[in-house]
């Protein structure tokens, strides 16, 4: 689980948000100490864009962490706390994933984790057996679907399928016709495994399907499948019990398990992911600039207000001197030569105050910029909080 926070100390977000974790699991704050990692300002924005971008998934590469990324900026939307910056982080990182698929080829050719269970399935079956062998998938979303998918690209010509309702299956048979695939409600999967040699679960069920009792009342395979029933459990929660692994002519593979398959491809994966980091670097620095000009947008809102609130007085004074038979042409041209003036005096003080990355100006540069012009023009900014993150930002740069 990840949590992302923006928070005005960092110290006392980790505190609350820590406390906050032991409140509502009921597990104590020094177990929880003992186990988490934390990442602060760059370092997480950087941990982010990495996991959109797939490079720390199990597949590199593999776009369902990307989708998962993107939900969090639609569930978000409208929530109090889920502002500018931390909405601003979610959607550059949704860019960075987007852009790394295009530029790099860090997802041609890569292995789907249901691609991977169906590779470690057939790895462990012997090859003899791989037509023949009698296959049962749990579960017909999107992990369930690509798992029946790959097992008719490998050859097998009859599966079964048991799931809640009938219709995603239906919608699979349609796609598939050259592949015997029966439908099973999930009420009958013990009588389904009781006839497979292999059993894929992927459903989102929150409890085990398969537990140790159930499965050892199943009756033994035959050994020209090596003897042993398989069960490869690529859901999360898991879907079998690990103890089932306990019972003899028994195996069971999960997620971690994949590794095996994915091993074969390291040094593919590792030239994928140093293309990526590039691109990482690149957009971390862009996110970072962005983030520090938000530093600076009071004292330029207040700016521009300031000299707003002068021009509109003026203006209404001008106008009201040159009488009410003024063309409407005439209005129009005092009224664009105000904004003209009011716009080129503001260009030289907005552009040092800006810290978007695109002007060679540093940080501490910017502070003395702000402090003059808030006092210069009285503007009343309330500059406390701004100058201690501004002088946070100048002394992490300096590390």
């Amino acid at each position: 689980m990840e949590i992302y926070v923006v928070a005005l100390s960092q110290h006392r977000g980790v505190k609350e948000v820590t406390e906050w974790m032991s409140k509502i699991s009921d597990v104590p704050v020094p177990d929880i100490c003992r186990h988490r990692f934390l990442m602060y300002n760059k370092d997480a924005a950087q941990h982010l864009f990495e996991v959109s971008a797939g490079l720390n998934s199990l597949i590199v590469g593999e776009g369902q962490i990307l989708s998962q990324v993107k939900q969090v900026v639609k569930t978000g939307q409208g929530v109090p706390g889920f502002d500018r910056k931390i909405s601003g982080l979610f959607k550059h990182a949704i860019t960075v994933g987007k852009r790394v698929r295009t530029e790099t080829s860090i997802s041609t050719g890569s292995v789907s984790v249901s691609s991977a269970a169906v590779e470690l399935a057939l790895m462990k079956l012997p090859e003899s057996s791989h037509a023949t062998a009698r296959m049962l998938v749990v579960g017909a979303g999107k992990m369930g679907k690509l798992v029946i998918k790959h097992l008719a690209a490998k050859g097998c010509t009859k599966i079964v399928v048991a799931n809640r309702t009938q219709d995603k299956v239906a919608a699979i048979q349609e796609e598939l016709k050259d592949v015997e695939i029966a439908y099973k409600p999930l009420s009958e999967i013990l009588a389904c495994a009781a006839e497979a040699d292999v059993v894929f679960t992927s459903t989102a069920s929150e409890t085990v399907l398969f537990t140790k009792e159930r499965v050892q009342k199943l009756p033994p395979v035959s050994s020209e499948v090596g003897g042993r029933r398989l069960f490869v459990d690529i859901s999360v929660p898991r879907n079998v019990g690990s103890c089932v692994s306990d019972l003899e002519n028994t195996q069971v593979y999960n997620v971690d398990d994949l590794k095996e398959v994915v091993a074969s491809n390291k040094e593919d994966r590792l030239r994928k992911a140093m293309e990526a980091q590039v691109i990482i670097e690149d957009e971390v620095k862009e996110f970072e600039a962005w983030k520090d000009s938000l530093e600076t947008v009071p004292t330029i809102k207040k700016l521009r207000g300031y000299a707003e609130r002068i021009r509109a007085s003026e203006l209404e004074k001008c106008l009201s001197k040159m009488g009410d038979d003024l063309p409407k042409n005439q209005k129009k041209a005092v009224y664009d030569l105000s904004v003209g003036i009011v716009n080129k005096l503001l260009h030289g003080p907005m552009q040092h105050l800006r810290c978007d990355g695109s002007e060679n100006r540093s940080l501490s540069e910017i502070l003395e910029n702000m402090h003059a012009l808030n006092r210069i023009f009285n503007l009343d900014t309330e500059i406390s909080v701004l100058e201690q993150k501004i002088r946070a930002k100048i002394e992490q740069n300096q590390k």
